[in-house]
């Protein structure tokens, strides 16, 4: 009989639009790997980008907010394992899954830490020095506590695990790092990609949704492209992205070589025509999937400190980080006309993709875990006190707004 895991999503994943979809289809085929019966529900709309998971077999349910509809449904499936795809997920149907299904594995994952985020953005748009002031915002108080209330919560930068270890000092017994699953990348394919004569341009790529996004393509716009047009009066920059609005499309000016592409079909294709990829990301969380689609097609990046973190660890950047604008024009200029640099840099993402995500490693350390929570899942639950009374605590509130909402809609 195989295990029934859960997965209660923010949004239905859409691996074409968003590093967070792609990520969420990499946790699907690992249980499905470890023999996992999956069930994705959703209380959101599907947009068009959305995977088809029944192509894969994962069973698709559209659920209700403040609907005891849901209890029923969650009942009849008795999961071992509720995945809450962020915060917000846990905070809606947590208390469902505690009262009908007490026994089943709560696992939260994070996709990126918001409160380290909407604090950054806040720092930004304040134009002061990030701090803990900016930290400990009233998102950080509702993301830890669903941290607490869940059994395991998954985090793809050990930057993140650290702030939550120090700063928040959660017990680490409650975070497992899993950042991106990558396939290794053979020595066959690296000779396949294009030479440095054979690509042309700068490319950025992100989820226009996503506002770190918008706001880097507005400082490309702005600051960083002008520079380097200036000096590469035949470069172009083209900038893809799912989700491009009004405002970001208006962006659009052929004469400066200022290029918005919009939704790209297939990434590899479009990162392996250009010679270098730029992230000046100006605040920001988690890693990176522009950077990962860079490395994994041999495109150097020059990138923020931001954009960066999380990413290589003690490995080689494949370019350079720069926060200054001159110093990231400099690099980016440089990347793009030197071609000895260039390969150097290029090199340097292969072992990044290879061993640092290596999937198949963190896949194993990560069920090992599950495993042992299984086992010892009581034991677990008794020493995570603060978790205890916050579910008591929480549950209540959470329970009884959503039960008068339920009640003024009937």
């Amino acid at each position: 009989m195989s295990n029934q895991l859960l997965i209660i999503g923010f949004v239905w994943p859409e691996p074409k639009s968003s590093a967070a979809g792609s990520r969420m289809m990499q946790l699907i085929e690992a249980f499905q790997k470890a023999d996992y019966s999956i069930t994705f529900a959703s209380p959101c709309a599907k947009s068009d980008n959305a995977f088809n998971l029944d192509s894969i077999g994962v069973s698709q349910v559209a659920i209700a907010l403040n609907n005891s509809s849901f209890d029923e449904f969650i009942a009849n499936l008795n999961p071992d394992v509720v995945l809450f795809d962020r915060f917000m997920m846990e905070e809606q149907f947590g208390w469902r899954v505690s009262e009908n299904c007490p026994n089943a594995i709560k696992i939260l994952d994070t996709e990126d830490l918001h409160c380290l985020r909407k604090g950054r953005q806040q720092a930004f748009k304040d134009k002061q020095i990030f701090d803990t002031s900016y930290l400990f915002n009233d998102v950080a108080k509702r993301e830890i506590a669903s941290i607490y209330r869940c059994d395991l919560s998954l985090m793809i930068s050990e930057v993140e695990m650290d702030i939550l270890k120090n700063q928040f000092k959660v017990d680490g017994s409650l975070l497992v790092y899993l950042p991106f699953l990558l396939e290794t990348i053979s020595a066959e394919a690296i000779k396949k990609l294009p030479t440095f004569e054979n690509r042309d341009h700068f490319i950025t790529i992100g989820n226009f949704l996503h506002e770190p996004n918008y706001n880097g393509v507005l400082y490309l716009k702005e600051t960083i492209w002008p520079l380097i047009k200036k000096q590469l009066p035949q470069a172009e920059l083209h900038i893809y992205g799912a989700y491009a609005s009004q405002k970001v499309t208006q962006l659009h000016n052929e004469k400066q070589g200022f290029f918005i592409k919009g939704f790209a079909e297939d990434v590899h294709e479009v990162m392996q025509k250009a010679k270098v990829c730029l992230a000046p990301l100006r605040f920001g969380a988690g890693l990176k999937g522009k950077l990962i689609d860079a490395m994994q097609n041999g495109t150097p990046c020059v990138m923020s400190s931001i954009a960066a973190e999380g990413m290589f660890g003690d490995f080689e950047p494949n370019g350079f980080i720069a926060d200054d604008a001159q110093t990231f024009v400099g690099k980016a200029v440089q990347l793009y006309k030197n071609e000895t640099l260039w390969t150097e840099k290029q090199h340097h993402g292969f072992p990044v993709i290879n061993e640092r995500f290596n999937k198949q490693q963190h896949v194993n350390l990560f069920f090992e875990v599950l495993e042992n929570t299984l086992i010892h899942l009581h034991d677990k639950r008794l020493h995570n006190f603060t978790g205890q009374m916050l579910q008591h605590h929480t549950m209540q509130s959470t329970k009884f707004m959503s039960k008068w909402i339920e009640a003024k809609n009937a």
